[in-house]
């Protein structure tokens, strides 16, 4: 090794930093292609005591270096957290496994017990996999809580890989009475696609642990969104879901409207850029209002939402205390819908939660809107009989529930699961009541609003129905009710206000119920 190689080696460690058990060479650049190139490095690490952390991340690292490396990592059983991401740049796609198994082999043979494990933003694809497959079977990794391969190619192969060897890791630590509770998986834009994420399901649902899941960007529609979502609702610690840029389309978000039921611990949704649509989002609104106490954030952009249904979001999150923000852009409104979002934010004093609406792509076509329904009628026949498999296996206990909640199947076959947002009770009739209104004031389309069975007219057509003074009158002693809330009065009065051409053939019933319901949002002010 050259002298000013050698030199610039000594500086670029010296600037390392080294304390409370870990040992860091993070970004620095350092290209190490051969055992002479980490001497220094080498040393470092066998006289470091007590050595609990490494950070390699942001060099690039060759065989023989890695070789060098792992013979010094074969005398650190105390070693918990591996920080290598971003280590092989530049490096031959074929050479990285073998770096890998170097690695781990070391892990494996100083008895290690790790923690954390980052190998995120190294593209080694399937074959990287392979490379890590024995450590995350070993008992190397019983005791991991973080695991972390966001962006690393690794494909529908890689993800079955993966998934075996987690389930293999649970099986055998489980044998030895401490089974595997990861509690971190981080695993976005690897194009994992539906079989990927169907095998990754059945580890997570094993595993029963986890607290967060960050799968973004995969290339996964609604048959592999269905299989997670079943193996969410078995993670009762759950705090954070992303899938950030899947596509859920209507019944993957349902299913997970479902599984989110379960979960009462989560803090942050981000099914952004999914393709939730309008009923999707109001059956997620209904269950942040019901059962996410400790929800504080919510993304639902870019997914084909449209006014009404943003509004029954924005009534959901203002309701809870915890919420800090919620996030519509890039949806269906329309410049009249977002001043009304706008509107009902700030009129709860929750004009700060809602983030920018600087990218809406304005109120959808009636043409577009059917040709959106048909689509998700075809993807739901291609998918239907392998999503339902998957959903279905081994979770023979759903079978005993009957229509939990409204969305849940009758015993032994899955029934089209429905919006959970109208509550089954007295107040059922007054709902629909009060969206005959907002269809006829707003054109605002029942699919888009809930699928109670008698508002379904099949085929995503909207069917146009007349607006008579008895119903405004039904509705308008609806509103004077006890169980009528401020919130629904003002998102009725919203719509009405903005346009009352429609309750001008209903003579007096329209004024009445307009009386009806400023008294009511100024009575309870």
């Amino acid at each position: 090794m050259a002298s000013d190689d050698i030199a610039q080696l000594a500086d670029a460690l010296s600037k390392t930093h080294v304390g409370d058990g870990e040992l860091s060479y993070k970004g620095l650049g350092l290209k190490l292609d051969n055992a002479a190139s980490v001497e220094e490095l080498v040393r470092e690490i066998e006289q470091y005591q007590g050595l609990r952390a490494l950070r390699l991340e942001g060099n690039t690292v060759g065989v023989d270096a890695a070789r060098a490396i792992a013979k010094a990592l074969e005398s650190k059983d105390l070693l918990q957290r591996c920080y290598w991401s971003d280590m092989f740049t530049g490096r031959l796609r074929s050479e990285i496994p073998t770096a890998l198994r170097s690695l781990g082999s070391a892990l494996m043979s100083a008895g290690a017990r790790l923690t954390e494990l980052d190998l995120s933003d190294n593209a080694f694809g399937p074959d990287g996999v392979k490379g890590i497959e024995q450590l995350l079977k070993s008992p190397s990794c019983h005791t991991l809580r973080e695991l972390k391969l966001n962006n690393c190619g690794m494909g529908i192969g890689g993800g079955k890989i993966l998934a075996e060897a987690l389930i293999e890791c649970h099986r055998q630590s489980s044998a030895h009475g401490a089974p595997l509770k990861l509690r971190v998986f981080i695993a976005g834009r690897n194009r994992l696609e539906n079989e990927g994420a169907r095998a990754l399901a059945k580890a997570f649902q094993l595993m029963g642990s986890l607290e967060e899941v960050h799968m973004p960007q995969n290339g996964i529609n609604y048959a592999g969104v269905m299989a997670l979502a079943s193996a969410m609702r078995h993670n009762p610690e759950l705090r954070v879901l992303n899938f950030n840029d899947n596509t859920f389309t209507k019944k993957g978000t349902l299913a997970m409207a479902q599984a989110l039921r379960h979960l009462r611990n989560v803090q942050v949704i981000n099914f952004g850029d999914c393709l939730v649509r309008s009923e999707g989002a109001i059956a997620l609104a209904a269950v942040v209002r019901e059962g996410l106490p400790i929800l504080k954030e919510l993304n639902l952009s870019f997914g084909e939402i449209t006014e009404a249904a943003a509004l029954v979001v924005a009534q959901a999150v203002t309701a809870n205390p915890h919420m800090e923000k919620v996030d519509l852009n890039g949806n269906c409104l329309g410049e009249e819908g977002c001043e009304a979002l706008r509107e009902v934010m700030e009129n709860m004093d929750k004009g700060d939660m809602l983030a920018s609406l600087s990218d809406d792509e304005g109120e959808p076509d009636e043409e577009d809107d059917d040709d959106d329904h048909e689509d998700d009628e075809e993807e739901e026949e291609d998918d239907d009989d392998d999503a339902s498999d998957d959903c279905n296996e081994d979770n023979e206990e759903d079978s005993d529930i009957v229509k939990e909640n409204g969305i849940t199947s009758k015993e032994g076959s899955p029934e089209k699961p429905q919006s959970p947002y109208l509550p089954q009770n007295h107040t059922q009739i007054h709902f629909r009541l009060l969206f005959f209104c907002c269809y006829k004031c707003h054109g605002v389309k029942y699919q888009d609003i809930c699928c109670v069975p008698d508002l379904d007219f099949g085929e995503g057509k909207m069917k146009k129905v007349p607006l008579v003074p008895g119903q405004l009158l039904c509705l308008e002693h609806a509103v004077q009710q006890d169980y009528f809330s401020q919130q629904h009065a003002s998102l009725l009065h919203t719509f009405i206000s903005k346009n009352n051409e429609a309750l001008k053939s209903c003579g007096s019933a329209g004024e009445r119920l307009r009386d009806a319901l400023e008294k009511k949002c100024h009575d309870q002010h």
